[in-house]
């Protein structure tokens, strides 16, 4: 049993890789050298700074004391998310292998990364404090106007310029690539990355579906019914407390599987997606009303 999860955990590089192509989310990882196991499975120890300002230098008194503190802080993973995948009876453990990495490399690319990307973006976009502004946007100028106030507002509250990423809407994209003039081009060039994104993954809030409850036995995700359709969302990637892990941690043989004559596999997905309290105006959305904020999340 134990050589069994061990062959199968091989395929877990693999899926990561997976992961990294289809996500469009993915981009704004952060280094995952940075983070260590917690004591439970949902559970990341995350390094946290914190420190104080410049201050006077006096011939006599010296420097004032302060502080710069780095603190490693277990966190909670707030996406722990899972499936049970069934493989019929192979002839051998490395045939079974091979329909496993097919059948969990489809899942990820189908059901994990919309769902992931979904909830990331969910979550810094009503994260209470971060930057909003509203309004209709019908016109590539709007569309440019708009980029511009998000722009201005982070330039102000001094975001570094570099490593802004835009999500946007396939349609707020096309109506500025329509332009065709300076200005537009201008303004895309002020971000490291831009990413056409789909609506249904660009809202305020999300529900996911359990799986288990009348309706929602596909399990997945859906607008929640108060969510707000996003136009677009910069962020800046450094406020970001966003790391991953993808994980199969139970192999069933065919001899143990009391309900089919199938491999069954146990994959996990958990993920922490939140905005550092000291970094909040990293993240500008633009929607076509205000936007309620959610509870306070980030550190």
């Amino acid at each position: 049993m134990a050589n069994a999860i061990e062959l199968f955990k091989q395929y877990i590089p693999m899926l990561d890789e997976v992961y990294k192509m289809a996500s469009l989310t993915s981009k704004l990882d952060g280094n995952p050298e940075l983070v260590q196991q917690g004591a439970n499975a949902n559970e990341l120890i995350i390094p946290m700074i914190e420190m104080d300002g410049l201050a006077d230098y006096e011939r006599n008194g010296g420097y004032v004391s302060g502080n710069v503190t780095l603190t490693n802080q277990t966190k909670k993973c707030n996406f722990d998310r899972g499936r049970k995948f069934t493989v019929d009876a192979l002839d051998n453990i490395e045939s079974a292998m091979l329909a496993f990495g097919r059948l969990a490399s489809e899942f990820i690319r189908t059901k994990v990364v919309p769902e992931l990307d979904a909830f990331r973006l969910s979550t810094y976009a009503s994260t209470a404090g971060v930057s909003t502004g509203n309004g209709t946007i019908t016109t590539g100028k709007q569309a440019v106007e708009a980029l511009r106030a998000g722009l201005k507002k982070m330039d102000n509250d001094e975001v570094p310029y570099e490593d802004r990423h835009l999500y946007a809407t396939p349609t707020i994209i096309g109506l500025i690539k329509d332009m065709d003039t300076t200005a537009s081009k201008e303004v895309m060039e002020e971000f490291a990355s831009v990413t056409k994104i789909p609506s249904s993954r660009l809202v305020t809030k999300i529900k996911q579906l359990n799986g288990k409850t009348t309706g929602e036995e596909k399990g997945g995700y859906k607008k929640a019914d108060d969510a707000q359709d996003i136009d677009f969302e910069i962020i800046h990637r450094p406020a970001l407390v966003q790391f991953g892990k993808r994980n199969v941690n139970k192999i069933f043989t065919p001899e143990q599987n009391q309900d089919s004559d199938g491999w069954i596999m146990v994959y996990r997905d958990v993920n922490i997606a939140e905005v550092y309290k000291n970094k909040l105006a990293g993240i500008y959305v633009h929607t076509p009303t205000a936007i309620t904020p959610a509870e306070d999340q980030g550190e």
